[in-house]
């Protein structure tokens, strides 16, 4: 990939494969051990539960999960997050997952274990989200000591 951005690979290849930073998109993405295959926006919007590769203002690329679709923009989330991010438009969308390649195996996001994994892990938001919330401060309070 060299010096080239990912707007620019995706748009000289037609696809991106990389590996993450993070741990946004736990427990489906862990750092260091999954490659993922990004692929260009859809010349549509995107839909409710897409992983979008996009770029905010401030120049940081992310990788969350679409929540909602609205009339002008996204709601999106971490799948390891409990903060919606709203403003996100199409404008700031590179493209979309289509698969995860873990242990030389491809698990594209038609596979059927991964729509279940979705809609566990999308659906149940409001419970996930206080889990979530709950750990992380947990984890805060053991560091301060």
């Amino acid at each position: 990939m060299g010096n080239m951005t990912f707007e620019q690979v995706i748009q000289s290849d037609g696809r991106l494969i990389y590996t993450n930073k993070g741990d946004s998109m736990m427990p489906l993405i862990k750092q260091d051990r999954d490659l993922l295959v990004i692929s260009k926006k859809p010349q549509h919007r995107l839909k409710k539960y897409d992983v979008a590769l996009y770029k905010r203002d401030s120049g940081q690329y992310v990788l969350h999960r679409v929540l909602k679709v609205r009339k002008h923009d996204y709601i999106i989330c971490g799948d390891n997050r409990w903060k919606k991010e709203y403003g996100i438009t199409d404008r700031h969308i590179i493209g979309v997952l289509t698969a995860v390649i873990r242990k030389n195996k491809e698990i594209s996001v038609n596979d059927l274990r991964y729509k279940v994994y979705v809609h566990l892990w999308c659906d149940l938001f409001p419970v996930r989200a206080f889990v979530v919330h709950v750990i992380n401060k947990l984890k805060r309070m053991i560091k301060r000591k």
